[in-house]
């Protein structure tokens, strides 16, 4: 029997977990896959407090060192369901099940896909989705980046120091990310923008060779590509907890900025939740929000 239950080992998990320690609460932590989250993949963060240069991975790490060093429990197994007990809440893995007087789902999201003919099937052999990952395979070779948010740029930025040519395909004429992003973006003499255009095909024999992009009159033009890095956007990882906890036509967990579910006891940080801002600084916050709420919930029988 635990105090909290923390579904998701991310950023907005693990603040939640260091929160709850600090209050003297027993923690356990499930994960699916690794500690860190999306971050994990980002080479430079240069917009959180006090860190303006370092890592997405030397920054989990630090977070999942500091959990620990206060005394989280770790189990890394996937969380398939919540069943929402009047005192007891359980929450049933892929290999058993965990008791706690709170839960708080930090599931955060997963990378949404184009839906063009032939993606899955390319995985690995010119589509990725993670460009810090599998940039290094594209050294002097011409890439594509599609999105605009900032994870698009940012990739489109970091490819540019490795590839001979990148195009940053947007189906818009503006983007959604930091100006100061663009702005390095545009002084880049290898960087295209290809905007009021989306990808409509891919090409490949084994591996991809080109794609075609129409623009917002019709026009189909072939980029001749060695590799396509997808940024469009992220999917929320709740379909297990749909039943448990409302969620909106998007898949977003509905709760305020107090990460207060609908479901008495359970609550809510990080990507996952509905919200207008999902940055690295907004995980940790609802991490600390959830974290505390959770406490008042317990302290108040």
């Amino acid at each position: 029997m635990f105090d909290i239950i923390i579904i998701g080992a991310g950023p907005a998990g693990l603040t939640a977990a260091i929160y709850a320690r600090r209050a003297e609460k027993t923690v356990l932590v499930l994960e699916a896959k690794s500690y860190g989250g999306q971050i994990i993949n980002t080479p430079d963060i240069e917009n959180y407090p006090v860190c303006p240069h370092i890592s997405g991975f030397d920054f989990a790490t630090g977070l999942y060192e500091q959990t620990k060093a206060l005394g989280a429990e770790f189990v890394f197994e996937k969380a398939v369901d919540i069943i929402n007990g009047e005192k007891i809440k359980e929450v049933v893995t892929e290999k058993g099940k965990y008791q706690g007087k709170t839960i708080i789902i930090a599931t955060g999201s997963e990378n949404r896909k184009l839906g063009v003919d032939g993606e899955d099937r390319l995985i690995g052999r010119g589509i990725s989705y993670c460009a810090t990952c599998d940039g290094a395979f594209y050294r002097k070779k011409t890439v594509a980046v599609v999105g605009g948010g900032n994870t698009a740029l940012e990739d489109a930025l970091y490819l540019s120091d490795i590839a001979e040519k990148v195009y940053l395909i947007h189906r818009r004429d503006t983007f959604r990310g930091e100006e100061a992003t663009i702005k390095r973006l545009k002084e880049k003499t290898n960087v295209e923008f290809v905007l009021n255009s989306t990808v409509t095909s891919l090409n490949a024999e084994k591996r991809l060779t080109s794609i075609e992009v129409k623009d917002k009159d019709g026009k189909v033009t072939q980029l001749f590509v060695n590799g396509l890095f997808v940024a469009v956007g992220r999917i929320p990882e709740t379909q297990n907890f749909g039943k448990t906890v409302n969620l909106d036509e998007s898949g977003y967990v509905v709760a305020g900025e107090n990460c207060i579910t609908n479901a008495d006891g359970i609550f809510v940080a990080g990507d996952n939740r509905v919200k207008s801002v999902r940055q690295l600084v907004t995980a940790t916050a609802d991490g600390a929000i959830a974290a505390t709420e959770a406490v008042k919930y317990i302290n108040q029988f």
